[in-house]
């Protein structure tokens, strides 16, 4: 029997800076895990920073990690991915990792970090903002790591349920039409 998307796991986002200072480092080293422990899934941009710190969180506590590769190099990505997609899009791959997220949850970062966070509203995708202040930043606030993870599954969950369901597609549905023009 074939398992639904919507009976799979939930997926999870990490977005934050390339670099980030230590306190940061700790943050989304516990992130990860608290990720991993739920039993949801940890998707980021796959480099250094935020995203190695939560990836290297996450596989420590048994967790799988998929990173969206700004290059087309596998072996570009931090060494503690499950899953290395290399995606050849550089900051463009940012709408892959909003998108593949139910949730997002941002630490600290610089512009691609507020432009995974814009985009994952665009996409309708719950943003928990966890660390020092985003600026203009919209979503909710999380004061530890722990209970930014227990929100955004929650909110993921929530989200899941109302998004509505596409149709299959159908044989013959992509058919060209005749034009209407003379």
């Amino acid at each position: 029997m074939r398992r639904s998307r919507r009976s799979g796991a939930v997926q999870i986002a990490v977005a934050g800076g390339g670099v980030c200072d230590a306190g940061t480092a700790r943050l989304a080293r516990a992130v990860g895990r608290e990720i991993a422990l739920a039993g949801a899934i940890l998707v980021c941009g796959g480099l250094r920073g935020v995203m190695a710190a939560a990836s290297r969180g996450a596989r420590g506590a048994g967790g799988l990690v998929v990173g969206l590769l700004p290059t087309y190099d596998r072996g570009s990505g931090n060494r503690n991915l499950s899953i290395e997609i290399p995606t050849g899009l550089g900051h463009a791959r940012n709408v892959l990792v909003a998108a593949s997220g139910d949730a997002l949850i941002a630490l600290p970062g610089e512009d691609g970090t507020r432009s995974e966070i814009a985009l994952a509203r665009v996409l309708s995708r719950p943003v928990v903002l966890l660390g020092r202040p985003h600026g203009e930043a919209d979503g909710e606030r999380a004061s530890t790591p722990a209970a930014a993870v227990r929100l955004a599954i929650a909110l993921a969950r929530r989200a899941r349920r109302r998004r509505p369901r596409r149709a299959p597609a159908r044989a013959g549905a992509a058919r060209a039409r005749p034009s209407s023009r003379a």
